[in-house]
Parts: C-alpha cells; sequence; structure tokens
C-alpha cells in the first residue's frame, strides 16, 4: 500500500510523533547551517527523551566543529556525535549499528567491521551490513533499543549504499516495532532536479533497492520520507530532524561542515561530485581510480592513450574537460600497473552533469579501446537500473540517444520526488 505524504504525515502525528514540517529548514540570511543532530542536541534531545536508543552511523556522524552552538554541548571542535551523545546524561544511548566499511570505517569496499565493543564508549556495535528484513529487525530486538537513529552523511547517487542502509532499516524498525528518527545532512553535490535512469525492480540489489534515479538530488530525510510513502508496505513510525541554513543548490563548500569520508575511496568533496556517472565504471573493466589519490576522477587501462580524452573533449560536454593521463593503481584493477586513460576535471559544477558525462565516458571508451569489456556478470545493469545503457551502447548508440531513453521515466520521477522535498 502507498500513501501521500498527506497521509503519511497525517498517520506519524496520529501515532504521537512530531512530523517536522518543511518551513522548519528555512533559517535567517546568513546563519550558518545545522545539521539535523545539532538541532537535536539544541532541544536537549527532547525527541529522544525517555527512549533507550541505538544510532545507525559511520565516521561521518560528526558535530560541524567551532566553538559549541547550544548549551549542554561539552565543547566545540569535530567530534563524533556517539562520543557526544555517550557522554550526555540525557540520552540513553545503548547500541551502535555499522553499515559497510563500518562504524568506525576501518572495512574497504564490500567489507564491515563484525559485532565487537567500541573501544572508546564500551558500546557493543552491532553489523548491519548486507542484513535486512527480519534478521535486521532480529538485531535491533536483540539490542534493546526501542528507537533507532540514522546519520550518515549520503553523496547523492543511487548506487552508494548508505540511502538502502537507511531503507533497510526502516523496513527492520517497521517490522520490529521500533521508532526511527532520521538526522539530516545536506547532499553534497546540491539538491536540484535528478538525473540519469531510474531503477527497474528486477533489477534491484543493495545498490538499488527502489526505483529511483541514479543522481536523486535528495538529502536522507527527504529520502526517509519518500521511502515511507512510496515504497514501504507498511509505513515505520518515522521522525525527522531538519537542517536550517541549506539551499538546494548549494554544494558541499558552502556548508561550513568538514568533510569525513564516508568511504575509504570517497575522500573528497570532489569525488562524490563525479561518483553518480563514473562509479558506472565499476560495471567494466576499465579501473575506476580505486588505488589512487584521485578515485572516480582517474579511469583507464592498459592500451589506453591519448584518443581516449581527446573524443570525449570533441563531445563539448558542459562544465568538464579531459586530461590524458598515466597512473598505477595500488590495489584494485590493474594493481602495480602503469595505464593509461583521463582525469576529469569540472571547471563549472553547475552546468556539470555527472550522469550525462558518465555515460559519454563509456561511450567514447568502447570507440576508442579495442579491449572494452562489461563486467561479465552485467553489473552495470544494477548500477544503471536495466538492461538500456549497456544494449544501447553495445548498438552504437550516442549519449544524446542513450540519455534521450530514460527521460519519460525521469520524469515520472522527478514528479514524484518534488512530493517529498523539504528544502527550498
Amino acid at each position: 500500500m502507498r500513501l501521500s505524504r498527506r497521509a503519511l504525515l497525517t498517520a506519524t502525528a496520529a501515532a504521537g510523533l512530531a512530523a517536522t514540517p518543511a518551513t522548519a529548514a528555512t533559517a535567517a540570511p546568513g546563519r550558518p547551517l545545522r545539521t539535523g543532530f545539532e538541532h537535536l542536541q539544541a532541544t536537549g534531545y527532547a525527541t529522544l527523551r525517555g527512549r533507550r536508543i541505538g544510532i545507525v552511523t559511520n565516521p561521518t556522524g560528526v558535530t560541524s566543529g567551532g566553538p559549541s552552538r547550544s548549551s549542554g554541548a561539552e565543547s566545540g571542535g569535530v567530534r563524533h556525535i556517539v562520543d557526544v551523545m555517550h557522554a550526555d546524561d540525557r540520552v540513553d544511548l545503548i547500541a551502535v549499528f555499522g553499515p559497510e566499511h563500518g562504524f568506525r570505517g576501518t572495512a574497504q569496499a564490500g567489507g564491515s567491521e563484525g559485532r565487537h565493543d567500541d573501544p572508546a564508549t564500551g558500546l557493543p556495535v552491532y553489523d548491519t551490513y548486507l542484513k535486512s528484513g527480519q534478521p535486521l529487525a532480529d538485531i535491533f530486538t536483540a539490542s534493546g533499543v526501542d528507537t533507532v537513529v540514522f546519520d550518515i552523511q549520503d553523496v547523492g547517487a543511487r548506487f552508494y549504499t548508505y540511502i538502502w542502509t537507511l531503507y533497510d532499516c526502516m523496513e527492520a524498525a517497521q517490522l520490529a516495532g521500533k521508532h526511527l528518527v532520521v538526522l539530516d545532512r545536506p547532499n553534497p553535490v546540491t539538491g536540484r532536479a535528478a538525473q540519469g535512469p531510474v531503477l527497474h525492480k528486477e533489477f534491484a540489489t543493495f545498490v538499488g533497492r527502489q526505483p529511483i534515479a541514479q543522481a536523486h538530488g535528495m538529502t536522507v530525510a527527504e529520502l526517509a520520507q519518500l521511502f515511507n510513502g512510496e515504497f514501504l508496505t507498511k509505513p515505520v513510525a518515522l521522525d525527522t530532524v531538519l537542517m536550517t541554513g541549506w539551499k538546494r543548490s548549494d554544494f558541499h563548500d558552502a556548508s561550513g561542515l568538514p568533510w569525513v569520508p564516508p568511504s575509504p575511496n570517497m575522500p573528497t568533496a570532489d569525488t562524490a561530485l563525479v561518483y553518480s556517472g563514473t562509479g558506472l565504471f565499476e560495471g567494466t573493466n576499465l579501473s575506476e581510480g580505486r588505488g589512487t589519490t584521485r578515485p572516480f576522477e582517474l579511469l583507464g587501462a592498459e592500451g589506453i592513450d591519448r584518443r581516449w580524452a581527446d573524443a570525449v573533449n570533441r563531445l563539448e560536454l558542459p562544465g568538464v574537460h579531459f586530461r590524458e593521463a598515466y597512473f598505477a593503481p595500488t590495489f584494485s584493477k590493474f594493481q602495480g600497473k602503469t595505464i593509461g586513460g583521463v582525469q576529469i576535471h569540472v571547471h563549472d559544477r553547475a552546468a556539470y552533469d555527472p550522469v550525462r558525462t558518465g555515460i559519454a565516458l563509456l561511450v567514447t571508451a568502447k570507440k576508442v579501446w579495442s579491449g572494452f569489456a562489461w563486467r561479465s556478470d552485467n553489473w552495470i545493469d544494477k548500477l544503471t537500473g536495466s538492461t538500456s545503457v549497456r544494449t544501447m551502447i553495445d548498438a552504437g548508440a550516442t549519449t544524446d540517444e542513450i540519455v534521450a531513453a530514460w527521460q519519460n521515466e525521469l520524469s515520472a520521477f522527478r514528479r514524484t520526488r518534488k512530493t517529498y522535498l523539504l528544502y527550498g
């Protein structure tokens, strides 16, 4: 059963929860951005009062730095919110739930930190990676929590797994009869219009559970409302704590927040800017730059030379140009081998379309390099959400033809998405 946003908010209020109004995201001119956690802390953790709390987070769940902005905070500076909440007797924090890469972020892609006790706080840390449905609900039940808090920095791409950790936690919390609270953070690549193909349900995996656009242009709180209203069979008891001082046109550097890598191969906000396009190279035999200092900005393979940069530069894609590059990855594809390719240089972020750019790079790579191949498991179909991109590139389609093919589905998603936007 699907609920409209209006029906969802009505149901939430009827359950005794304070649904966060969109107007809460409007800040006075010049006021610095304040995250959902900062607003929660400023209320003395009112939403969590009297509840046994577990938090789903990773190294990005930090305070904003600088002087403390709320009474009751121990100090300013960049501190993990688990450390802050654990030291505050107004919060009954009893558990932490670690996603892919782990709570403290020590695991590489496809890994986690397992069940352990956090050395800094002594709190039990439960591993949620690749767990969903009833098994995840059982973990929530065994932990003894009655409220699950989510605070993780997303990067705006459908195939970045943290938003599906959120989805899985929402579904599991509903099954376990738990309340779920989402603390919002900015989308670092703006909340402008969604871009790219929309996932087809038959291609659902952990890199895309539900039909949203490849670059969704939403915050995690907005996605939580969307998931609850459109995709969950039964909505979870949901509360969202919004930000102030964030506009949809803002890139990460406008926020004043520290950049904490949300995963080992997302070292900078520049990586996030290109990732929703160049992440597609994980579905090919080319290096996506893992094992270099510029993952997802450097792309290449043995046998590629300057012809690739020349070919993609001739397309005159808006906001970006490409430099012939040579590099030797220290791990992952082509480990220890010197390979050729391109480095992406975005010179106009407002004009740049990462998904179109990613498609153009795939199209031109296949044309200039005879060794081009898709991963044998057709992982590209999971990343793009259907067979369309792969089959059209194999058939010789142009970038414009491929982009045109997903416009009807994208337009439909944009209409749905608009209902759940909480910021101007």
